[in-house]
């Protein structure tokens, strides 16, 4: 377990917190909750602007730290604090920010929440892309997939090598990371979203529910795709079979181009934001999440485990909520809905929509395995013990780990003789600007 005394802990985010928008959000805010349950001072900072979704962190006690990029004042503001612990929310923060911690504080324990794998899912949505332009074959392996291999794989795996510990949401990931780019394991810990237990004690019925539902952010590419997915291969074929059901689109930054896809009369509704997606969520009959493409732990469908609400979704949808499988044939029975993708035919993923919605007995079965798949997954007193320990341990002998894992630290020389100058030589170029413009 972490120390007893009371540790610094920096997180340096890219954006603030937006849990009400994003699973990115709500998973970096389960984070903080974590130091601060286990006594530490934790501080956030962050060079983008806030907006009306951000996190109010001072009311849970957080400092919150304006930054600038390509500035040396962060490395004052790292010195005074003298941080224990840095968290960096994804491999871009610590690209920006790392070296300037290695210098600062050295002997600070770095940790890279890596969310999702960014050059995972920047791989399979290339391939998607080059699927639907060129009519290739479609990628049933990513080991195969050409895209994997990106000049972001190979910046995402230099974060990983030059932080102290990894933290990684899927198993699937985990693996990936692992067996196939060889990182040890020592460096790597698998921690699914840190959530507590739910009943069903506020669960609707079946016949208290009524119509289709689904969310998640515009920005989002993999979101994006399949609320266009929806509209365009599914849902009028659902529609012309259950007349009386509507599909609700919800999602946090709604574009003209999104509002318009709204067609009443087929009842294809796009709301946009919603303040609880859980409510939502759990006045609906089915969750849809056609995701061609995507990584990590989709929030959308543990909230919908959360709501005992069955969901229809791929096996990218599903990808870190099942156990690991060769053939997900074999696992396919455990998911609370149904596993069907959509990229050669959309006729199995409807026929699923429509017998779902219409079976009273085959809802109920599926929305309680809703409850079994998600305590088989989700643990907070098992998953915060065991990410603590790993902290701890790491932390206690930090510079015998830093040994044993040296790549990270020849991957550290060389970021700081090339981005330490690149940042240094920007910091003067804008001084010299902003002098200028003052004469």
């Amino acid at each position: 377990m972490l120390e007893q005394r009371k540790h610094k802990v920096l997180f340096v985010g890219l954006v603030w917190p937006e849990p009400q928008s994003t699973a990115a959000g709500q998973n970096i805010l389960s984070y903080i909750n974590f130091f601060i349950a286990s006594g530490c001072e934790v501080t956030f900072a962050c060079a983008a602007e806030q907006t009306e979704q951000s996190a109010p962190l001072t009311s849970l006690g957080v400092k919150e730290q304006a930054i600038t990029l390509n500035d040396s004042s962060f490395d004052t503001f790292v010195n005074q604090l003298a941080p224990d612990i840095t968290v960096f929310d994804r491999f871009i923060s610590e690209e920006q920010f790392g070296w300037r911690v290695s210098l600062a504080a050295p002997m600070c324990m770095k940790i890279l929440d890596c969310e999702d794998l960014h050059f995972l899912r920047d791989a399979r949505h290339q391939a998607y892309k080059d699927i639907n332009q060129r009519g290739n074959n479609v990628v049933c392996n990513d080991v195969d997939n050409a895209y994997l291999y990106s000049d972001m794989c190979k910046r995402e795996l230099a974060s990983i090598w030059r932080c102290d510990l990894s933290i990684l949401l899927s198993e699937y990931e985990y693996k990936l990371l692992s067996r196939i780019f060889k990182v040890p394991e020592t460096l790597l810990h698998c921690c699914p979203f840190l959530l507590s237990d739910v009943d069903n004690k506020a669960t609707k019925t079946y016949e208290q529910r009524v119509d289709f539902v689904s969310i998640g952010s515009f920005r989002h590419a993999p979101n994006w795709d399949a609320v266009l997915t929806l509209k365009q291969k599914i849902w009028p074929t659902i529609n012309r079979a259950l007349p009386h059901a509507r599909c609700h689109i919800y999602g946090s930054y709604l574009t003209p181009k999104a509002k318009q896809l709204e067609n009443k009369k087929q009842g294809f509704l796009v709301h946009g934001f919603v303040e609880d997606a859980k409510e939502v969520i759990g006045n609906a009959r089915i969750l849809l999440a056609p995701l061609n493409f995507g990584a990590g732990i989709k929030g959308k469908l543990v909230d919908a485990m959360q709501c005992y609400t069955p969901s229809i979704t791929t096996e990218i949808g599903s990808e870190g909520l099942l156990p690991l499988a060769d053939n997900i044939d074999n696992v396919r029975e455990l998911w609370p809905g149904a596993i069907n993708n959509v990229q050669h035919s959309c006729d199995a993923f409807i026929e699923s929509c429509i017998a779902l919605y219409a079976n009273e007995d085959k809802w109920t079965q599926a929305s309680m395995r809703c409850h079994t798949l998600y305590s088989s997954i989700f643990n907070y007193e098992r998953q915060s013990r065991e990410l603590s320990d790993s902290i701890a341990t790491i932390r206690t002998n930090l510079t015998k780990h830093r040994h044993q894992h040296f790549i990270g630290q020849v991957l550290q020389h060389h970021t700081l003789n090339s981005t330490k100058y690149m940042s240094q030589w920007i910091e003067a170029k804008t001084r010299l600007q902003q002098a200028q413009r003052s004469d």
